[in-house]
This record gives C-alpha cells, sequence and structure tokens, in this order.
C-alpha cells in the first residue's frame, strides 16, 4: 500500500494553515492521502492573528475559528516551539518529508531612512504591536510617556498603532491584553496622535472598516483638514476603479467638514505630509519635520519645498513589515523575500530548488489582508502536487511519521502540539472568566509551555 505524501510547513500562522487546508482539500489526500506537520517557532500557532493583529479586533481573530478546523483534522500535527535554523533545518525536514513549505510570514520592521530614526522614542510600529500582543520574545513594558505622538504610515497597521496609542486602556480592558499591557497603557500620557501621509487620501491604504473603527470610540476624536482632501486625475479614476478606495474618501471628506467635537483624545489624519527628519535633542525625540506635496496628475506626488516642524515627543514606524531571512534558502534582499516561481523556490541559476516551496507574505512581501494568502497557498499547493504527479519531489530517507518525533525528543527540542494548543486556550479562557473577559493571553514563554503541556524530553 503507497504511503502518504508528506509534507513539512514551517509556520503555523493563516498562510500555512491555509496551504494545509488546500493539501487536505486535494485528491492526493485521497489517494496516497497526505500527512501534514506544520513546525512554528512559537508555542502557539496562528502567527500574525495572535502576535500582529490588535486586541480590540476580535472579528480578524475570529478567523481562527476557521483555522481551527484544519489543524483538528488527524493528517495534520502541530510542533510548536520549534525554529527552523536552530531546532530543525533543511537537511533535517528533507529526511522525513518529501515537499517543505515554508509559510514563516514578516514580524519586523521595514526600514525607513530619514536622519533621526535611531532617537530615544523612535519605535518601529512592528515591535510595539508585539509589546502589547503579550509576545513573549519583547519587554514587558513600554515607554508611554510621550503627550504628542506621530504614527508614520497610511495601511491599516498605522490606524491600529494610533487606535491602540489613542484609547484608554479601560476601553482595552475587556479585549485579552495581559497584565502588563493593560498597567502600561494606563500610564500612557498620549493625548494627541498625528497619521502623516505622503499621498492623499486616494492613495490612503486604509479598509474602509478599519477606518471608521476609529470614530467608534468615546474618547477618540478624529480630525481631517479640509485642505488635504484633495484629487487629480489619477486619484478620480482609482476611485471610480476601486470601490473601497471611493469609500475610505468619502469617510475622510466627511470628517474634514464636520465640527471638531470634545472627545479627549484627538487623532489628526494628515495626508499629503512626507517624513523628512525625527528631530532630536539630547539622544531623544522632539519633533517631526515633514515636507508638504502636492499631486502630479497621476496619482503620485512631488515635493513642494515646504516643510513644517510638529511638536511630536515620540515617532512610530508603520511602514511596511519585513521577514527574516530563512537558513539555506535563497534571499531577495531588496524585497524581503524568498524568490519563486508559483510557489517553487528558485535558486539563483533560474532552477526549481527540489522540493522546496514558499506561500504568504515570505513568498510575496507583507502585503494585503489575511484572506489574500489563500489564493497564494493554492498556486503553491497546486504546484507542489504537479511535481509530486510528475516524480519530480525528493524522497525521503524516512518518511515515517514518528521518525520526526524521535529527531526532535534525541535533540532535547522542549515542543508543544495541537493538543497542546488546546491546554493553553482554556488556561487563558480560565484566566479571564473571573473578570467576566473571553481570555487573558499568557505572556511568559515558560508559562506557555507549562499550560500547553510541552513535551519535554527525557
Amino acid at each position: 500500500m503507497p504511503r502518504p505524501l508528506r509534507v513539512a510547513i514551517v509556520g503555523a500562522g493563516p498562510a500555512g494553515i491555509y496551504a494545509a487546508d488546500a493539501l487536505l482539500k486535494s485528491e492526493a489526500a485521497a489517494e496516497p492521502g497526505v500527512s501534514i506537520d506544520l513546525f512554528e517557532r512559537m508555542p502557539a500557532p496562528f502567527g500574525l492573528i495572535r502576535y500582529g493583529v490588535a486586541p480590540d479586533h476580535p472579528r480578524i481573530k475570529g478567523i481562527i475559528t476557521a483555522l481551527h478546523q484544519v489543524l483538528d483534522k488527524p493528517q495534520v500535527r502541530l510542533f510548536g516551539n520549534v525554529e527552523y535554523g536552530t531546532d530543525v533545518h533543511l537537511d533535517d525536514l528533507r529526511a522525513f518529508y518529501d515537499a517543505v513549505v515554508f509559510s514563516t510570514g514578516a514580524m519586523a520592521d521595514r526600514e525607513l531612512r530619514i536622519p533621526g530614526v535611531e532617537l530615544d522614542g523612535s519605535y518601529g510600529a512592528a515591535d510595539f504591536a508585539s509589546w502589547y500582543d503579550g509576545h513573549p520574545d519583547v519587554p514587558r513594558t513600554w515607554p508611554l510617556h510621550a503627550e504628542k505622538v506621530a504614527v508614520l504610515g497610511v495601511g491599516n497597521v498605522a490606524l491600529d498603532i494610533a487606535r491602540i496609542l489613542a484609547k484608554t486602556a479601560d476601553e482595552l480592558l475587556p479585549t485579552e491584553i495581559p497584565p502588563n499591557v493593560y498597567d502600561g497603557l494606563k500610564a500612557n500620557k498620549a493625548l494627541e496622535i498625528h497619521v502623516f501621509g505622503r499621498r492623499g487620501p486616494a492613495q490612503a491604504k486604509f479598509s474602509p472598516m478599519e477606518l471608521r473603527e476609529l470614530d467608534h470610540s468615546p474618547n477618540i476624536e478624529v480630525i481631517v483638514n479640509p485642505e488635504d482632501i484633495d484629487y487629480d486625475e489619477g486619484s478620480i479614476a482609482e476611485r471610480r476603479k476601486n470601490k473601497q478606495t471611493d469609500m475610505v474618501a468619502k469617510t475622510l471628506e466627511n470628517w474634514a467638514i464636520r465640527d471638531v467635537g470634545d472627545r479627549p483624545h484627538k487623532l489628526f489624519l494628515h495626508f499629503f505630509e512626507s517624513p523628512a527628519e525625527i528631530l532630536g535633542e539630547d539622544g531623544k525625540v522632539v519633533g517631526l519635520r515633514t515636507e508638504r506635496t502636492e499631486l502630479d496628475g497621476t496619482g503620485n506626488v512631488k515635493g513642494t519645498g515646504r516643510t513644517t516642524d510638529w511638536d511630536v515627543q515620540a515617532v512610530y514606524r508603520a511602514v511596511g513589515y519585513l521577514s527574516d531571512e530563512l537558513p539555506k534558502l535563497p534571499w531577495d534582499t531588496a524585497s524581503g523575500t524568498v524568490p519563486d516561481a508559483g510557489g517553487r523556490v528558485i535558486e539563483e541559476g533560474g532552477e526549481h530548488l527540489a522540493s522546496t516551496y514558499v506561500t504568504g507574505w515570505i513568498r510575496r512581501g507583507p502585503v494585503g489582508l489575511i484572506g489574500h494568502t489563500k489564493g497564494d497557498a493554492n498556486e503553491t499547493v497546486a504546484n507542489l502536487l504537479d511535481d509530486f504527479a510528475n516524480g519530480r519531489l525528493l524522497t525521503p530517507e524516512t518518511p515515517e511519521a514518528e521518525a520526526v518525533v524521535s529527531f526532535l525528543e534525541a535533540k532535547g527540542v522542549t515542543y508543544t502540539t495541537w493538543e497542546g494548543w488546546y491546554a493553553l486556550d482554556a488556561a487563558e479562557k480560565a484566566l479571564g472568566e473571573p473578570q467576566g473577559r473571553a481570555r487573558v493571553k499568557i505572556v511568559e514563554r515558560e508559562d506557555m509551555l507549562r499550560a500547553s503541556n510541552a513535551v519535554t524530553p527525557k
């Protein structure tokens, strides 16, 4: 009887789980069957949904319910707290699997090259998101001393950062934030948040729902300068072509013409202001200099040479995420991605690195919403299965399911399982129950391992 197709997926966020789902729905799942192991460096699965999505977004976190259904399948196993490049390497995985799919996502901040980024008070949005999402590998405190704060970027991450800074700690208490985050936000002194984009309303990358959510807080007054509502031919064409762009522009127009209310925290959305320099004194942020831009007819902008200095004491850079380079894989430094063709990893000479695939942000960069990774996964898996059907996959030495378990235990790797996630999930829900909260996130890695009943080699 032929053995099942064995596939390792490195990264148990949405991209990796969608790839597992595509494999489970394929013809190969029926004959000869598939056997899928997900390797995740965190003790818990779900990647960016657990450690990148703001805690006041339960709707997005609801995607976890759909991902659960995939991980519940008997053909799928989870090995959490296992780091690729440290605990397991590409050659190790090739010994156990017919194919390896990398779906490691992006958790670092993309570089912003302006003077002053190194100052105390200049922060990456990804680092701040990791803190308020209770990531075990970042500090437990965050300096929230600034009364006036700048956020650079006009995407959904910038909105998340601005909203978390502008809300009160008590507004966020019903969410899953851990005690250290609540205490940190309780000490937050921010009264003014300024979000800056170098282009106009029609070029903003907000999703309409995320943008409107800003105005739902009783503590946040959203303010848009009427002078920033401007469109050229390229902008008008984009609004006609893209319904979401038009909805965002209409929301911003409505905010620009209304009277400013008296909600205590002011959140300003600025357009046509390109960050030029973070200003400092004694090594600390004391301001932000922007250059005014104007539309050039195509939807792009050009500088005017006119600058403004803004009185802020902290700057958060929300200009994009960046993936970490993966050992033993080719790497495109400029895009922060693994070179590929249809999900097949491509070496320098243009050849496919046999049995090796990518999907999600490590493949195409950190763009698009979580759901967009489904199409990615389907294409990658289709090409993997084509290689399988045509005999192009490498043959593993020890494809038996227990071989990788023996390997991890022989190396002394403490790992978590899918059953362990259920235990951690129950522990977090139990922490929230006395306070009437859905859950309270456990932060410390050792505490996560303990709650997960992690497998510790003798």
